[in-house]
């Protein structure tokens, strides 16, 4: 996926639907858990360094998967490339759940089913296709069973 730099950037500076200083450690040989500041905005999760205001990395969450590996600790891995997963430690169990769910609402896939579900259910309600109106009703990517390539 392609994306601006700057545009990028302000996204990062929008308000987070989550954020918290918790340590994580990225997939690279040697990598050790160190304490970042993680924000999740809509389905990016931006990590920094705690006394900079510019990220250091950026996780688009599509095609990956979330995982709870202890109390309190989870990870991000990708389907495509499981070898490069991320891991994070929070400071306590309930936090490690809130942000394993958090993630798993804001990622592509959840999104997608999200529209789906509810643009069925406005089309039962009203007979009408809610995404007609806007010339993207046929876009495979609104179809059940579609997936993106």
């Amino acid at each position: 996926m392609r994306y601006n730099e700057r545009e990028l950037l302000s996204l990062a500076r929008q308000p987070a639907e989550k954020a918290a200083e918790i340590r994580m450690s990225v997939p690279k040989k040697g990598s050790v858990l160190k304490k970042r500041l993680v924000k999740l905005v809509v389905n990016f999760l931006f990590y920094f360094r705690t006394d900079e205001a510019e990220p250091i990395g950026a996780l688009l969450l599509e095609h990956c998967k979330i995982t709870k590996e202890e109390d309190n600790v989870f990870s991000i891995s990708f389907i495509e490339e499981p070898e490069r997963k991320y891991c994070f430690e929070c400071a306590t169990e309930e936090q490690c759940q809130e942000w394993v769910e958090a993630l798993k609402r804001a990622s592509y896939e959840f999104l997608r089913r999200s529209l789906i579900f509810y643009r069925n259910e406005i089309q039962k309600m009203t007979g009408k296709d809610p995404l007609e109106q806007y010339g993207i009703s046929e876009e495979a990517r609104f179809q059940l069973g579609a997936h993106r390539q």
